[in-house]
């Protein structure tokens, strides 16, 4: 796999869709050649949810909330509940990683052909969650989830250090 954070235009669009495939692709990238059962441990024991499938599985759900839910306005279809706000995490260790990289692949794919076809200022159908009613433009999507898929490569990379002993990637 190729990574890059060197856009090849200095445009804003270009930087953003540039960064936020770096992140994607390194999130992929911390993933290969892990065991299955290592993408399924928990090994941190404050945190049983957090494995690099739950990850994984988080991340590509947490685009489709923002792109598919906030952004175009769609209906929630989630696998998150009131009782079970974080099932996307738990479901993923009954996965197999293959499957949650191959859904994130296509969730990804769609979602930088959307925000290549819409003006970084077109504002969400939805509006946030805080109660502010304020509407996020696609912009402010596309910082949020460069930030968001960030955090978790942290995850990532010390989750992975510690079921492995896998560093660097």
């Amino acid at each position: 796999m190729t990574r890059t954070d060197s856009p090849p235009a200095r445009d804003e669009r270009t930087q953003l869709a540039t960064f936020l495939d770096y992140v994607r692709d390194t999130a992929r990238a911390k993933c290969e050649g892990v065991s299955p059962d290592d993408a399924r441990r928990a090994p941190l024991p404050g945190s049983p949810l957090m494995t690099i499938a739950g990850l994984i599985n988080h991340l590509s759900w947490v685009e489709y909330y923002w792109f598919e839910v906030a952004f175009l306005g769609g209906e929630d279809e989630g696998p998150w509940t009131e009782e079970d706000p974080d099932r996307e995490m738990r479901i993923a260790v009954d996965m197999p990683l293959a499957d949650v990289l191959s859904l994130y692949e296509e969730r990804t794919t769609r979602y930088r052909e959307l925000v290549a076809s819409h003006d970084l200022d077109t504002p969400a159908a939805r509006p946030r969650g805080n109660g502010d009613g304020g509407h996020p433009d696609l912009r402010w999507i596309v910082l949020h989830l460069i930030e968001e898929t960030a955090r978790h490569n942290g995850h990532l990379d010390l989750i992975r250090e510690i079921v492995d002993g896998t560093t660097g990637v």
